[in-house]
């Protein structure tokens, strides 16, 4: 199971470089907001490991608790 779903029509999103979704034609940007503040975060990636950091907060945060959100690229 996938916690990639289209926001509008609750189907799985596939990878093209970005996320697309087939049924309504539409392609999106995911994006992690902090636990704490609800900053947008930075995605760091390094040898295929991808962590979060927090602007605001000064500090990493677990991707287990960012909460994601689907937003629509025009």
């Amino acid at each position: 199971m996938t916690d990639n779903l289209c926001p509008k029509c609750d189907k799985e999103l596939s990878w093209n470089g970005r996320y697309e979704c087939e049924s309504c034609n539409a392609a999106y940007l995911k994006v992690g907001y902090c636990p704490k503040c609800e900053s947008e975060l930075e995605k760091l990636q390094a040898c295929g490991a991808a962590n979060y950091f927090c602007n605001s907060c000064n500090e990493l945060q677990s991707k287990s608790k960012v909460r994601f959100e689907f937003k629509p690229i025009s």
